[in-house]
């Protein structure tokens, strides 16, 4: 008999349908089961011996909430019995439905309930037991995880046992994820967790990789790919994390109408045996990262959310670095400007934020000033040597791309069919800060600017750590940065690279605050407010809880 190993996991959702994945323990046909008696099915494919249905849900009414079940081959896997959890649901929204988005970054694997927890209570795992403990109340309509879902590369002490007893540590990668099945454990660990499974059931959500998803520093510079690839272990090590993403992460992120259309998707449903397509797939990624998007648009009535992959859609020669290839830029730019009007807020999804403490900025400006040879060879190795160490890969590492979305930015942001805001939402700095950019002498995008008409209120929003450690280093370093001395020592980075001034500035209005944590923006009309949430440990025995640190109004009606 089939059981349910991992999932389920509701992802899509819109006013009519919805998508939920599962993993079950043989080949059958999975089933979603409304309490309405409606149902949908769908046939296991197979990976690297494990068997995945994503499961089209069909025909649901528009601004419902509706129950469901999950079925293996008719008989009944989820929820499970005597489970302490309300029913799982899909809620369906109107097109003129309050958005609420919630969303963060970094999420070490949560102890085993009863254990002690050395960062503090899993953010996701409050809300979980928020939710569940009014299911009537304001939740989330969608879940975005901006980036290291999984730590592919800083394993907990259970895994690396596991990993112990099926390979001898001592050859490389050690104590590191080496291949597909590896990376399935870190999901197991992570999406196993009683609370944040039944979460990841109730609220959709939509996921884009960071570095740790697959390995820290992935991709910083052609130098560190060519010593990635020189490895005996690094090729296994990639393709298994690109295949295990598309599986758990990407192939969620698509709707119904692009799943259909999804070439790779057929090809691995068409055969009793995907591995060797999705193998093929991933290969055809690390030979030409162009050639795969990972990006993706989802829309929420007329608010649109632009997913943008910050990690494989690089260009890493140092005479030509850019953030996003050029189809990769042209598709976020046609993404941006199609249809204006049709939407009152756009939200730029980077797991990398955009804008930081102006030293941090400099600082990479300058050193990516080194790297390129702009100081000579020896500069140049400095630099690299700095760049890994201090993990210098943001947008202010890629200069040109840098300009070329705040160029983008404007232009979205200006004019009469301006939306309200233009957020960027971002995390991987494990602290939360909210920063505004200002374009000098009234250019595009700023309130105001010359264009006319009502522009756009552009923010920056980072949000991070969800369940992470917070060194005292991180916390001073950060702190620091968004002082006028800080940003007086950056302008000598800045001089000393020969780096012009950005054609924008910003300010930090909010933050930086420290601690397990999430945003939240809730967007209605052309209104939009934001909450920052940090899950706080209660005193004797009782359950943690989410605490609000900071509710503002962004826009107005």
């Amino acid at each position: 008999m089939a059981e349910l190993r991992l999932g389920p996991l509701l992802r899509h959702a819109d006013g009519t349908s919805a998508t939920v994945w599962v993993e079950s323990s043989r080949p059958c046909t999975a089933e979603v089961r409304c309490a309405d008696g409606s149902s949908s099915t769908s046939r296991t494919f197979q990976i690297a011996g494990h068997h995945y249905a994503l499961i089209p849900v069909t025909g649901l009414p528009p601004g419902t909430e509706t129950a469901y079940e999950v079925l293996l081959d008719g008989v009944r896997a989820w929820p499970p019995p005597h489970s302490p959890f309300p029913p799982s649901t899909i809620r369906t929204p109107l097109p003129d439905d309050t958005v609420r988005v919630a969303f963060g970054s970094c999420r070490w694997a949560a102890p085993p309930e009863g254990e002690p927890d050395p960062v503090g209570p899993d953010a996701l795992d409050t809300l979980a037991a928020r939710i569940a403990a009014d299911p009537a109340a304001e939740r989330p309509d969608v879940l975005l995880l901006l980036g290291d879902q999984i730590y592919a590369d800083e394993v907990s002490e259970p895994t690396r046992r596991w990993l112990s007893a099926r390979r001898d540590l001592a050859e490389p990668p050690g104590e590191q994820v080496a291949d597909y099945e590896e990376y399935t454990h870190l999901y197991y660990e992570s999406w196993l967790d009683p609370q944040v499974r039944w979460l990841l059931s109730t609220v959709p959500s939509c996921m884009i990789f960071d570095d740790h998803d697959l390995i820290d520093d992935w991709n910083t510079s052609a130098a560190w790919l060519a010593d990635m690839r020189a490895t005996s272990w690094w090729r296994e090590r990639l393709l298994g994390g690109l295949m295990s993403y598309w599986v758990h992460q990407h192939l969620g992120n698509l709707t119904p109408a692009e799943l259909a259309g999804d070439p790779l998707y057929a090809a691995v449903r068409a055969t009793p045996d995907g591995t060797d397509a999705l193998r093929a797939f991933a290969a055809r990624a690390d030979a030409d990262p162009a050639a795969v998007r990972w990006s993706y648009r989802r829309d929420f009535g007329r608010v649109r959310l632009l997913m943008v992959d910050t990690r494989a859609a690089r260009v890493l020669a140092e005479g030509s670095r850019s953030m996003l290839d050029p189809g990769e830029a042209d598709w976020l730019r046609e993404q941006a400007l199609e249809a204006p009007g049709s939407y009152d807020h756009l939200l730029i999804g980077t797991s990398l934020p955009w804008l930081l403490p102006h030293l941090v900025h400099d600082a990479e400006g300058w050193n990516a000033a080194l790297c390129r040879g702009d100081k000579g060879p020896r500069w140049a190795r400095f630099g690299e040597k700095v760049r890994r160490a201090g993990d210098l890969e943001h947008w202010a590492a890629f200069p040109e791309s840098f300009e070329a979305l705040a160029a983008l930015i404007a232009e979205v942001g200006s004019g009469p069919d301006a939306p309200a805001t233009v957020c960027v939402l971002s995390g991987d700095v494990h602290h939360a800060y909210i920063a505004e950019p200002t374009w000098p002498g009234g250019a595009g995008g700023a309130r105001g600017g010359a264009r006319g008409g009502p522009d756009a209120r552009v923010l920056q929003l980072t949000c991070s750590p969800v369940h992470n450690s917070i060194p005292l280093s991180i916390r001073a370093g950060f702190r620091f940065g968004w002082s006028a001395v800080a940003r007086r020592l950056g302008r000598c980075f800045a001089g000393h690279g020969g780096i012009p001034r950005p054609s924008i500035d910003w300010r930090k209005t909010g933050g930086p605050w420290f601690g397990n944590q999430l945003m939240t923006l809730v967007l209605r009309g052309r209104a939009a407010t934001l909450r920052l949430e940090q899950a706080k440990p209660a005193s004797s025995g009782a359950a943690p809880r989410l605490v609000t640190v900071r509710e503002s109004v962004l826009t107005e009606s």
